[in-house]
């Protein structure tokens, strides 16, 4: 059996260095492709076929749990570990439900990261002790729908919509980054609107950054 081929997916060119520093080092695993945003993430998963993806969430152009859901949706053979500095149950449950086999945080020491590829890499679920409260506290005392999320309440064409425009692209930008017409998202931005009850693009920055959508970090 060859190496296991991993897919790095994380916007700090310090985190992914790190990470490909020790994961190469490490017998039996290699980093094949780096990715810094989870738009880039997905089409080098659907290229290159890794084992594995370690995904970070709070990514530009599109955020990690959209990415999972795309990867895992075209390729089920594709594992992915979330990476995050994220501990919320909606960040967690989000990852899980997109199709992620594992989550750690980023404040774990290198060698959990080398367990949970492997065990993922055998077709087991690996989280994080920490996340593993969060995930068995869903099901125990209040019920989950009940708390409507980003992820929730708009789909994931809206979530992308949303996530570019608090990123500081125009509409017309926004329709030639994604390919398609002015009109569709003027259209797009009218039901987030709505489905939002927010009224103005200051309101959506806030809530985009609130809900984890994205950082405004550059």
């Amino acid at each position: 059996m060859g190496n296991l081929r991993i897919l790095i997916a994380d916007d700090h060119k310090i985190v992914r260095d790190g990470l490909r520093t020790l994961i190469d080092i490490e017998p039996g695993m290699e980093v094949i492709a780096e990715a810094e945003d989870g738009r880039s993430a997905a089409r080098l998963a659907e290229e290159l076929s890794p084992d594995v993806v370690i995904m970070d969430i709070a990514m530009p152009d599109m955020n990690g749990i959209d990415a999972t859901r795309q990867i895992v949706k075209i390729n089920r053979r594709v594992k992915v570990i979330a990476l995050s500095m994220y501990s919320d149950r909606r960040f967690v449950s989000g990852m899980l439900e997109a199709g992620a086999s594992g989550y750690l945080l980023k404040d774990c020491a290198f060698e959990e990261l080398v367990r949970a590829i492997r065990s993922v890499a055998s077709d087991q679920t690996y989280l994080s002790p920490k996340i593993a409260g969060i995930v068995v506290s869903r099901y125990i005392g209040r019920s989950p729908q009940s708390e409507g999320s980003v992820f929730t309440n708009l789909t994931q064409r809206e979530r992308e919509v949303l996530q570019i425009l608090a990123e500081g692209m125009t509409t017309k930008e926004i329709a030639y980054h994604l390919n398609v017409s002015v009109k569709t998202i003027e259209t797009h931005r009218r039901n987030i609107m709505e489905k939002l009850n927010i009224h103005s693009i200051s309101e959506l920055v806030k809530y985009a950054i609130r809900e984890g959508l994205t950082s405004l970090e550059k």
